[in-house]
């Protein structure tokens, strides 16, 4: 039996899986920078953090798009467990990391400690947790994993 194929690719190669480094690298930055700006008390920090998110949750938006095309591409990973428990589990955190961007965007950087960086650690956490939801499905279920090696 094939492996479950890609719907979402360039070239044969899923495209999910290149474009969710950017959210998770902004997510993770989000919450260093808040434990920064914790530390030294420079706005800087604070800043940083604000447009991080901002940048994570335009680039998670896009992720998120094809993450739903390969969803709804294939039955085969509609129909795993992992699939659903990596879906709300990424849910999770997108809402997490939009009240923490809104409440920012309407407090400045008073909401940063300790509101805002608690939320940024549970973001970096429940992304942990649907990163190896995710893998369980490419390394366990081969979901967008090629049946042959192609020989060049």
């Amino acid at each position: 039996m094939r492996n479950p194929r890609s719907t979402a690719q360039i070239a044969g190669h899923p495209i999910h899986p290149m474009v969710i480094a950017f959210p998770i690298a902004c997510f993770v930055l989000a919450f260093a920078s808040d434990i920064a700006f914790y530390a030294t008390s420079n706005q800087f920090w604070a800043t940083a953090s604000f447009w991080l998110l901002s940048v994570g949750l335009i680039t998670a938006a896009v992720a998120a798009a094809t993450g739903l095309v390969e969803v709804f591409g294939d039955n085969r990973v509609r129909d795993l467990s992992d699939t659903r428990v990596h879906a709300v589990s990424n849910g999770i955190a997108l809402l997490i990391a939009l009240y923490n961007w809104y409440s920012r965007f309407e407090h400045g950087s008073s909401a940063v400690v300790p509101t805002g960086m608690v939320l940024s650690g549970i973001v970096v956490l429940v992304l942990m947790f649907a990163g190896w939801k995710g893998g369980e499905m490419v390394f366990r279920h081969r979901v967008g994993v090629a049946d042959h090696r192609e020989r060049y």
